[in-house]
């Protein structure tokens, strides 16, 4: 069997290199593709990429593949598992809503910071997005759910919200992990994901 195709996912920031200290830490024969989001963050606009429907569509043309998502990049991933389930082998998320409403899970707003930090963004990034949680029960993609037990944008409570809608998910909780646990505690997550898509190269 093949190695394993990875494609990784970022979220609002759209920063390409934001999952690369993690994929550093994986089997080098291993595929990987580190998508950016033009227009969000500090990425080059891109006239074709008007929503977070543009942004499904433009990893999508990167499949088959595990996909490995954070924050918003995780809503993509849902959407993608939910239109495509025979191209994903593997599905991770981390630190995500995964489309569903957070608010009433103490989750904090992320979105005022990130239009101080970024405020030529592309607009339409803030505006509401839909409810997935009704579809959730239909992905039964293997799934691991990676989140950090010092989240305030993503806390723990949303992890195990997701855990009990998605009949194949299993959460791990990284200890001290923020929000970009992805980038500041590299080696745990990378470790979790050699054991959950490991097997694929079994």
């Amino acid at each position: 069997m093949p190695p394993p195709k990875l494609l990784f996912l970022p979220g609002v920031g759209g920063d390409p290199t934001f999952w690369q200290p993690v994929g550093a830490r994986l089997p080098a024969s291993w595929s990987k593709v580190y998508l950016g989001w033009p227009g969000l963050g500090e990425q080059p606009a891109d006239p074709s990429v008007q929503s977070v429907d543009d942004l499904v569509r433009l990893a999508a043309a990167e499949l088959p593949a595990a996909v490995i998502a954070q924050s918003m990049g995780g809503v993509v991933a849902v959407r993608l598992a939910l239109t495509f389930p025979t191209r994903i082998s593997r599905l991770v998320l981390v630190a995500t809503s995964g489309g569903v409403n957070v608010a009433r899970l103490g989750a904090a707003d992320w979105r005022p910071e990130y239009r101080q930090n970024f405020p030529d963004a592309a607009p339409w990034i803030t505006d509401p997005w839909p409810d997935h949680t009704a579809e959730m029960r239909n992905i039964v993609t293997p799934t691991l759910l990676i989140w950090g037990d010092r989240d305030p944008i993503s806390p723990v409570a949303v992890g195990k919200h997701l855990a009990s809608l998605l009949p194949e998910a299993r959460l791990a909780i990284v200890a001290g992990g923020s929000h970009s646990m992805a980038r500041e505690q590299s080696a745990p997550v990378a470790a979790l994901i050699v054991e959950h898509v490991g097997a694929l190269a079994a």
